[in-house]
């Protein structure tokens, strides 16, 4: 029987659920989200598996977040086990391709998967992240540049995003 190993990260004011299979990082929660909610993501995605709470087992995970939030990493050396769709892999895949403290729009996605008239679809894309920050969906903002919605709330895109821009300029290793 496979089983997920699961954690709370405690950052500042956030309490947030991680999910790990033996692949790598599944499941990155939104501040607020009960442990009911990892429940029913497990039974959407991982419908047979065992969740098992092992903070030893997400501790690398933890560390590489931990140092994100305090702005001594921008990318993130963990594997990572996202199950979707292949448009869904494909904008994950995109999600990646952007600049640590730079934003991008939907349509700017849309463009990049050469699929300008999927701007919808990007965005539903987008929302079904399942690993927030690791796969940065936080640095797609509206056309305008308005901060438009977030699977982890539009507060905390707007902290990842100020914290981003604070540390941007810091000579770091990505």
């Amino acid at each position: 029987m496979q089983t997920v190993d699961w954690s709370i990260l405690e950052y500042d004011i956030w309490q947030v659920y991680l999910a790990k299979t033996e692949k790598g990082l599944c499941y990155v929660g939104s501040p607020g989200q009960s442990f009911q909610d990892l429940g029913s993501w497990m039974q959407k995605h991982f419908s047979t598996a065992k969740l098992i709470e092992n903070p030893v087992a997400l501790k690398p995970y933890m560390q590489e977040l931990q140092e994100y939030f305090q702005g001594d990493r921008r990318s993130f050396s963990f594997p990572a086990d996202v199950n979707g769709t292949p448009f869904q892999q494909e904008i994950w895949a995109a999600l990646k391709q952007i600049p640590y403290g730079m934003t991008c729009s939907y349509s700017d996605i849309a463009q990049l998967i050469q699929r300008p008239a999927a701007v919808r679809a990007v965005g539903t894309a987008i929302g079904a992240n399942p690993v927030l920050i690791t796969v940065p969906c936080h640095r797609v903002i509206g056309k305008n540049g308005a901060i438009t919605g977030y699977r982890g709330g539009t507060e905390m895109k707007q902290y990842l995003l100020q914290l981003e821009a604070k540390y941007r300029g810091n000579d770091l290793p990505t």
